[in-house]
């Protein structure tokens, strides 16, 4: 009998070996299973984009190498994204293709304000191009590539997930860039101005800049301001935006003033000065003036306004709500077109 049970007790660690050994495999089998899913996604994206990303070779006007980043394909005649920081007041550039052909371009329209630039080539050339997606689609933790030339090194692939969105950064010139996104994929200098990937082979986003120091901050421009941008720099070579020819600085409202009128905002921006003649002076704004919307929309900074000021807005006039001392006022102006920075 106790022969027996040695026996069934055998038969019983063996049956438990192979069940280990083979649940063992199949978690195996499993792992690579999701390894192979990911590596298709990745090596997709880098066929169906990565000829459609190029080196974007800055030169001085001793044709000097002054600096190079990335930049992408975005129409086959030869139009390319990249950053404005890339181009950086450089009107001659020369491209670097993954093909070995090297192409002198030159810059038709840079924007600070969202440190975009478009670049087109001086040759006619039919180049693969990538196509601009829907960056408010995105989700958090959507697998993401960038692509680009980070460190002299071509063509280099990075991957990882979308981190957050609409995000807010300051461009070099102070202005605030709205719906940045933030994601993990590895940038380093040379990557900026290349694109950031969705895994169906769609732009996102435009590589832009990374936190110094930290591990896994990276930043891009979301492709919708992209393609607003590009569309203002191909019909205009400008992004046009509105002027009311005044100075501002946020403060706070009184909470007996934001109840006795119904605000429902705890700031504003109060005007700090005015031009001689703008369209704030001529809608009869003044100095100390608090403005709490414009054309319907709350204004609790002086970025708010800015960003109200877009090209849809020159020439239109729109509605403008303030606080003149105790009294609240309705007025209305006409914005102008900013003038153009000077260089």
């Amino acid at each position: 009998m106790t022969g027996m049970l040695e026996h069934v007790a055998a038969l019983a660690l063996d049956e438990g070996d192979r069940l280990d050994h083979s649940s063992a495999r199949l978690a195996g089998s499993g792992d690579d299973a999701l390894l192979d899913a990911y590596s298709r996604a990745v090596t997709h994206v880098v066929e169906e984009v990565g000829d459609a990303v190029v080196r974007v070779d800055v030169r001085d006007a001793k044709g000097r190498r002054a600096g190079s980043g990335s930049g992408v394909v975005v129409a086959s005649d030869g139009l390319i994204l990249t950053n404005s920081h890339v181009v950086s007041g450089h009107h001659r550039v020369e491209l670097a293709l993954t093909d070995g052909r090297r192409l002198e371009a030159r810059a038709i329209g840079d924007d600070p304000d969202t440190d975009l630039a478009l670049v087109r080539t001086e040759e006619a050339v039919k180049l693969t191009h990538a196509s601009l997606g829907d960056s408010k689609a995105l989700k958090r933790g959507q697998l993401v590539v960038a692509i680009g030339n980070p460190l002299g090194f071509e063509s280099s692939v990075t991957a990882g997930v979308v981190s957050a969105f609409g995000r807010s950064m300051r461009s070099a010139t102070g202005r605030l860039i709205d719906d940045i996104i933030q994601t993990d994929a590895a940038l380093n200098p040379g990557n900026s101005g290349g694109p950031l990937v969705s895994s169906a082979g769609k732009v996102i986003g435009i590589n832009t800049a990374v936190i110094m120091g930290a591990q896994g901050i990276c930043f891009a421009v979301a492709s919708n301001t992209a393609s607003y941008v590009l569309g203002e720099l191909v019909r205009h070579g400008r992004v046009r935006r509105g002027f009311l020819g005044l100075s501002v600085d946020q403060v706070p409202i009184a909470r007996r003033i934001q109840i006795a009128h119904g605000i429902g905002q705890a700031t504003c921006v109060a005007v700090t000065s005015m031009a001689p003649a703008g369209a704030a002076r001529e809608a009869g704004l003044k100095e100390g003036d608090r403005i709490l919307s414009l054309d319907g929309a709350r204004v609790t900074g002086a970025d708010d306004l800015l960003r109200l000021l877009n090209a849809d807005r020159i020439g239109r006039t729109v509605p403008v709500e303030l606080l003149r001392g105790t009294e609240k006022l309705r007025l209305w102006v006409m914005p102008s077109e900013r003038p153009p920075r000077a260089n």
